[in-house]
């Protein structure tokens, strides 16, 4: 296994069904191409796009292309007279550890100002979900409180970046957003309290994600929690939300459709 990893999907125009180790850390020694990987991470751009995007000529753009579709590093589709390209993030999958140098991790010494701050190690929670709505009316749908509160099942309040709701069990949730850039980024802080409103200042961090996908859109929730208890309570508690939401979404974007609130119930079965 020195130079052949697990295998993805296989690519336009490539043969053999590993990796090869090679090619794909010799295609990324070039800032370029790493730069035309970004650039097309996450959507299918065009060669003329990707080119006007650098100050190399067009020969050596198509050239860079060439050796990132060598290594299966993007898929290609033709349109017409143009070819469109978009990067295979799966392809990098477990070679970040072989990439890195072995001083990447090392601090620099003699940096007396890391003494003036306070440092903690928090780990995240990852909840995600696909759904078939584009990535616009999907980002929609987290920021509008109509299409909110019809795909949550209970009003959602959302003014001034501030957002809160109650759910039908009774628990109280408040929060912000602190960063919201459309269509894919949402960052927020928040806290919830079953039985009082909560408290400001005992908020926690979360970020959502939507990314667009051929046949819609994949949310990402990633959510900073400190114990082992509190990561399995957010783990069961964003599954219920991206659950819902994965249900409702298509309908609830429909405003012409009727969704039916969720009816009052106790938290938790008597005896439990």
């Amino acid at each position: 296994m020195a130079n052949k990893l697990q295998p993805g999907p296989t690519p336009t125009g490539r043969t053999g069904a590993t990796r090869d180790l090679q090619k794909i850390i010799g295609a990324l020694t070039s800032p370029v191409r790493r730069e035309i990987l970004s650039l097309i991470w996450e959507r299918e751009v065009s060669a003329g796009e990707i080119a006007k995007a650098f100050r190399v000529t067009k020969p050596t753009i198509s050239q860079h292309l060439s050796v990132l579709r060598e290594a299966g590093l993007v898929t290609t589709t033709a349109v017409g007279t143009s070819r469109l390209y978009r990067a295979r993030p799966e392809e990098l999958h477990g070679l970040y550890g072989a990439l890195g140098g072995a001083g990447k991790w090392a601090n620099a010494d003699q940096v007396p100002e890391r003494e003036l701050s306070v440092a903690r190690t928090s780990v995240a929670v990852i909840v995600e979900v696909e759904v078939e709505t584009d990535q616009r009316e999907t980002f929609r749908a987290f920021v509008d409180p109509i299409v909110y509160s019809r795909w949550l099942g209970v009003p959602v309040n959302i003014e001034d970046g501030r957002f809160a709701c109650t759910l039908e069990w009774g628990t109280n949730v408040r929060g912000r957003y602190e960063v919201v850039s459309p269509p894919e980024l949402i960052a927020m802080r928040w806290d919830f309290d079953d039985d009082n409103i909560p408290v400001p200042g005992g908020e926690m961090t979360a970020y959502l994600r939507v990314s667009a996908r051929p046949a819609g859109s994949l949310v990402e929730v990633h959510q900073l929690v400190d114990t082992g208890p509190q990561a399995h309570f957010m783990e069961a508690a964003w599954s219920v939300v991206l659950g819902r939401f994965k249900l409702g979404v298509v309908r609830a974007l429909d405003l012409t459709l009727e969704m039916p609130p969720r009816s009052p119930r106790r938290k938790r079965r008597l005896g439990s």
